[in-house]
């Protein structure tokens, strides 16, 4: 099969991505268009050329994630996956390490990361459970929830958030798989994205990730968490529930090496 042709492995599906404006959410709207679903992307503010329709809304705010997902609900007549990529490093907030952050920069952080999940994530079960409708979710962590590396990313709100989301993504795959609603959780090493140019241009981690992330001496792409993602969203994975799956070039798994 040619590498431009559409696979169809997501054919039919009517998918919401929250945060799918950045680099990671543009990557999976592009791949699940090809793969044939229909998409509506939600971001802090529009964007030039989208690939599918782009609703403007704040993912922290539940009365906007209401209305987006009702929004998204009548553009693609219905919902099948919610993708929720909404996240932010909390830095320039005053996230870092533990006895450096600031009560602003954790509350600022876990608002972005953990709360804009848990009201998605409540929003499209509500509706899922009235009409008793199988559904799908994919919520986006990060392999510093396990596998933490402090001389590089020290950041303690950052990391409490990604880890509460598995728990959170895993005790609703306990609670709704009866329902036919299975929710699972993508876990990133270090990808190449506009969030991360901070630790992509940096001399020291470029030098790290060449033996922390051996698979690809270096960053992995947008495209490598794409394709992560069609397969949890699809019905290849319809007997898959409650994992995290790392995409992170063995970061979990290897040393690392900053000397």
């Amino acid at each position: 099969m040619a590498p431009d042709q559409p696979v169809g492995r997501l054919q039919g599906k009517r998918c919401l991505l929250i945060g799918g404006t950045g680099g990671l959410g543009l990557a999976a709207a592009r791949r699940f268009l090809h793969e044939g679903a229909q998409v509506v992307l939600v971001g802090h503010q529009a964007i030039e050329s989208p690939p599918c329709p782009v609703l403007v809304g704040d993912a922290t705010q539940s009365d906007q994630v209401e209305r987006v997902v009702d929004e998204a609900e009548t553009r693609l007549g219905g919902l099948d996956v919610l993708y929720h990529l909404a996240g932010a490093s909390g830095r320039r907030h005053g996230d870092g390490s533990l006895h450096e952050c600031s009560e602003v920069g954790w509350r600022w952080t876990l608002d972005t990361n953990l709360t804009s999940v848990f009201l998605s994530n409540r929003a499209v079960i509500r509706r899922w459970l009235q009409r008793g409708q199988p559904g799908v979710i994919l919520n986006l962590a990060s392999v510093l929830a396990f596998s933490p590396s402090p001389h590089h990313f020290d950041t303690c709100a950052y990391t409490a958030a990604k880890a509460a989301i598995i728990s959170l993504s895993r005790l609703a795959a306990s609670r709704y798989a009866a329902a036919g609603i299975r929710v699972n959780v993508l876990a990133p090493g270090l990808i190449d994205t506009p969030m991360a140019q901070r630790a992509v241009t940096d001399p020291h981690i470029a030098h790290y990730l060449t033996t922390k992330q051996p698979l690809r001496r270096g960053p992995g792409t947008p495209q490598d968490c794409a394709e992560a993602a069609v397969f949890l969203c699809s019905e290849a994975a319809s007997f898959v529930t409650g994992i995290v799956l790392p995409v992170d070039g063995g970061w979990s798994v290897c040393e690392g090496q900053s000397g």
